[in-house]
C-alpha cells in the first residue's frame, strides 16, 4: 500500500456525517445536554459545553433549539445520558473503538452485538483496543490562500502540538485540553477554522488487503448507523493515494 494516513479515520467520519444530517441535530443536542449536566450551564465555565455549541453552530443548529437543550438539560425530568467506549477486534487483527452516548445501556449492548453478528468482529476486553489510540485535540483549516509557515508558527505559538498538511487541509493537532485555546488565537489571527474536535488516533496501525479492509469497513458502516453511537475510529493502514 501507499503509506498509511493517521487521518483516515477523520475522513471517513466527515464523510459519514456529510451523507447523514438528519443525525447531527440529535447529536449535537446530546452533547449539549451531557455538558451542561457534567459541568453546568454556562458556556464562559464550561469548556466541554461551549465546545458543544461551537459544534452545534458549525452543523447549523438553529441558536433557539440550543438555548432549548441548554434549559432541557436542567429540568428534573431530563434523563442521563451515558458516555461508553466499546473496544472491538476487527477483520484481520484491526482495533476498532466505538464512542456512545445513550440514555439505555442494553439497547447499545443488544446493537453492537447484533453488528458483529452481522459484520463480524468481536468485542474486546476493556483496554485492550484503545491503548494503541490517543486522544487529541484536531483543527482543520482549507489551505486555499494561507501561507503554509505563518500558520504552522502561529499555531506552535499557540500550543499547538503537530501541523500536518493533508490534502486540500491543513491539520493542526493540540492536547484535548488546549483545543479550545489554539483555535480561538488562531481565529483571532484571522484564520477562518473548520472542524474543531476531539478525535482519538491511531499509534499502531494494521496492513490489510483489500478484502479485508471492505469487511472492516461494513461493519464499520453498520455501527455507525446506530443512533446512539457518535463516532467510530479503526486503525486499519489505509492508502494515502
Amino acid at each position: 500500500m501507499a503509506g498509511h494516513s493517521k487521518w483516515a479515520n477523520i475522513k471517513h467520519k466527515k464523510e459519514r456525517v456529510d451523507a447523514k444530517k438528519g443525525k447531527i441535530f440529535s447529536r449535537c443536542a446530546k452533547e449539549i445536554i451531557s455538558a451542561v449536566k457534567t459541568g453546568g450551564a454556562d458556556p464562559k465555565s464550561n469548556a466541554r459545553l461551549r465546545l458543544a455549541v461551537e459544534k452545534a453552530r458549525e452543523e447549523n443548529v438553529p441558536n433557539d433549539v440550543i438555548d432549548r437543550n441548554i434549559k432541557k438539560a436542567g429540568g428534573a425530568d431530563q434523563g442521563d445520558y451515558y458516555e461508553m467506549t466499546y473496544e472491538l477486534y476487527g477483520h484481520g487483527g484491526v482495533g476498532i473503538v466505538v464512542e456512545i452516548m445513550t440514555d439505555n445501556k442494553n439497547r447499545i449492548a443488544s446493537d453492537v452485538r447484533i453488528a458483529t453478528n452481522k459484520r463480524g468482529g468481536n468485542v474486546a476486553t476493556p483496554g485492550a483496543v484503545v491503548y494503541n489510540f490517543e486522544r487529541k485535540g484536531v483543527i482543520q483549516l482549507a489551505k486555499d490562500g494561507i501561507n503554509e509557515d505563518e500558520l504552522f508558527h502561529r499555531a506552535i505559538e499557540a500550543g499547538a502540538e503537530d501541523f500536518d498538511p493533508e490534502g486540500d487541509e491543513f491539520i493542526i493537532t493540540t492536547d484535548p485540553s488546549d483545543l479550545f485555546n489554539v483555535k480561538h488565537v488562531l481565529e483571532n489571527h484571522g484564520y477562518k477554522t473548520g472542524s474543531a474536535s476531539q478525535e482519538i488516533i491511531p499509534k499502531v496501525f494494521v496492513d490489510c488487503d483489500e478484502e479485508t479492509i471492505k469487511a472492516n469497513m461494513a461493519l464499520i458502516d453498520w455501527l455507525e448507523e446506530l443512533d446512539d453511537v457518535d463516532s467510530v475510529y479503526h486503525n486499519m493502514n489505509i492508502s494515502d493515494e
